[in-house]
């Protein structure tokens, strides 16, 4: 359906008020021949309705009456069509399409401004902002019976407020935009709110089950339905847009040699991704243990930032072991920090769950300021297997990106949480689910160990928690190597390993023209707790992998495991998994497109 010339419809509709009834029905008739096909049935079935047929105000043919009742006035029967049309259409693809139908309705109700697809949408994405307000007025009604409800409660709130933030940026986005321009941002729209599906999700995770969990749980399940609605609906106006442009995006082809750089990053990011000479890089602070730089810690570094900095903040961390919980909070955008080498700049920490510490804020650095970059660095969690969940870093920062860094930890690690990330040549380490989280991430010519755990205890490199089929997340190991990690690899018959486990009903992860080690057991991938959970929703697939276990003829026969064509796998490519515009550069080291091409 031509979204783009509903205005124009309407417009044609206005025109004709003062012409003769049939007159004025023809015409309407002969306009949605010519721009809205879609609409074309309703737009006869009124016709038909004028020689005798009772026609209902949804636009369903029933018995003729001839003792019916003077039908209503051309205009307002077809505004009525054209918007159940609109209607429909946007929420013909959704996950809860009455429920998507009814939140659209109700608000054309008290608000006649409501006449396109692009207001319908933005009206939808406020429903769940306002939804939202609703849970947070619920809170000091809750039964909290200890300390940990309480502290769960405080971290829910704050989760919120996040997805409240990230909400108004996508009303704002849509504000700028006029229809025709609206799959231009349609990447950050999908970005945003599939970050806000994982707050609310992340809230509900951080409560034990019980009476209080199910309690927020009702409260969050309108909110969900809406954003998943409203993620479904920016898909539906995105897939036309898309296939009717004049310029349709191409999926780049490049020669092997060819590595590009995202848009997001500037000249003179590029030029610093390319060295760590700190003559070079001309720092704003640096972070030195003995006394040789601007700051003795990286937290009095960071606190000395202008919280309002015009262009990118650079900090240098020299050599040493930096025993410090670090957070960059959203107000530090655009802050690039870089070491002397990922074994040699090291931040450190040992907090767990088996510390009564949810696995949330166990994270050594928290990185969620948009647009952190990090270079030679490494982060660490000391905690033991034994201490089962301990996080060496979690990332929420948009468009980020980590090269030649280290992560080191055993479960848990890497929690990639949200938004767009990239890693180039890093190193990463663990046991059980040790890259997991909701984020859109590509892992490039990255080493992945797998470590020795718990005796009995199977691996898995992944646990992706993508939680609505329409979230844009998901992991992408491309040009990867994985294998056992030293203190594994004489015993590594007595471990199991696998790819990865569905944390999430939609877990997305694709690995793809990597060499996998014979650490990875045969059938690849695991399933949740020995459940059924997620098999057929999933989505795991491989493409061109080699190495002993990268051989798919063993693999799970699961509904969502998948062995990709070429074609398949150039959507999980940089540039279309994540959704950024990519321009010709040469400066940093990053793949647009497939490495056989």
């Amino acid at each position: 359906m031509a979204f783009q010339d509903f205005d124009k419809i309407q417009e044609r509709v206005n025109a004709e008020r003062k012409r003769k009834f049939r007159k004025r029905v023809i015409a309407g008739s002969v306009s949605f021949l010519v721009v809205v096909a879609a609409i074309i049935g309703g737009a006869f079935a009124y016709v038909s309705y004028q020689k005798g047929n009772n026609i209902s105000n949804n636009g369903n043919t029933e018995s003729k009456n001839t003792n019916q009742k003077s039908p209503v006035s051309a205009t307002q029967s077809i505004k009525h069509v054209t918007f159940d049309k609109i209607v429909e259409t946007l929420c013909n693809s959704t996950l809860y399409k009455q429920n998507c139908e009814k939140t659209l309705k109700d608000k054309a109700k008290n608000d006649t401004s409501l006449s396109n697809p692009k207001a319908l949408v933005k009206s939808a994405i406020e429903a769940v902002n306002v939804d939202l307000d609703r849970v947070l007025e619920k809170f000091p009604s809750l039964k909290i019976e200890n300390e940990d409800d309480k502290h769960a409660i405080e971290q829910c709130k704050l989760l919120v407020e996040d997805a409240k933030e990230e909400l108004a940026e996508s009303a704002s986005k849509m504000n700028d935009t006029n229809v025709g321009n609206f799959e231009r941002i349609v990447p950050d729209l999908n970005n945003w709110l599939s970050a806000v599906m994982t707050y609310q999700e992340t809230c509900l995770d951080g409560f034990e089950d019980g009476e209080l969990k199910s309690d927020i749980q009702k409260s969050f399940n309108s909110s969900q339905i809406l954003t998943s609605n409203s993620l479904a609906m920016i898909k539906s106006l995105e897939a036309y847009l898309s296939s009717g442009s004049k310029a349709p995006i191409r999926r780049l082809l490049e020669s092997k040699s060819s590595d590009r750089i995202p848009s997001w990053v500037s000249h003179e990011e590029r030029r610093m991704l390319r060295v760590v000479d700190v003559n070079l890089l001309k720092p704003n602070a640096t972070v030195a243990k003995d006394g040789s730089g601007n700051f003795t810690t990286i937290n009095d570094a960071l606190n000395a930032m202008p919280e309002k900095y015009e262009g990118r903040y650079i900090i240098y961390i020299k050599q040493g072991v930096y025993d410090e919980t670090v957070t960059i909070d959203k107000k530090k955008a655009n802050l690039t920090m870089v070491g002397d080498g990922s074994q040699k700049t090291i931040v450190t920490g040992n907090k767990s769950n088996a510390k009564k510490i949810r696995t949330f804020l166990t994270a050594t650095f928290v990185a969620q300021g948009e647009g952190f970059m990090a270079q030679s660095m490494g982060f660490r969690n000391t905690a033991g297997p034994e201490e089962h969940q301990a996080v060496a870093i979690r990332i929420q920062s948009d468009r980020s990106i980590f090269l030649n860094c280290r992560f080191e930890g055993y479960q848990d690690t890497l929690y990639a949480y949200t938004h767009r990330q990239y890693y180039r040549s890093c190193v990463i380490i663990g046991t059980v689910d040790f890259i997991f989280g909701d984020a859109a991430a590509v892992f490039q010519n990255c080493n992945i160990f797998i470590r020795k755990g718990l005796k009995g205890q199977k691996n898995t490199v992944t646990a992706q928690g993508r939680i609505d089929k329409f979230q844009m997340t998901g992991f992408v190991i491309q040009n990867c190597t994985i294998t056992a990690n030293d203190d594994l690899k004489l015993e590594k018959g007595e471990f199991q390993s696998f790819l990865g486990r569905p944390w999430k009903k939609y877990s997305r992860t694709v690995v793809m023209e990597s060499t996998i080690d014979d650490v990875i057991d045969p059938i690849g991938w695991l399933r949740w707790q020995e459940t059924d959970f997620a098999i057929d929703t999933l989505f795991y697939a491989e493409f061109k992998n080699d190495g002993v276990s990268g051989e798919t003829s063993s693999r799970v026969k699961w509904p969502g495991f998948k062995v990709m064509s070429k074609e398949e796998a150039l959507n999980y490519t940089v540039g279309p998994f994540l959704q950024g515009s990519w321009i010709n550069s040469m400066s940093c080291p990053v793949k647009f497109g497939l490495y056989e091409l």
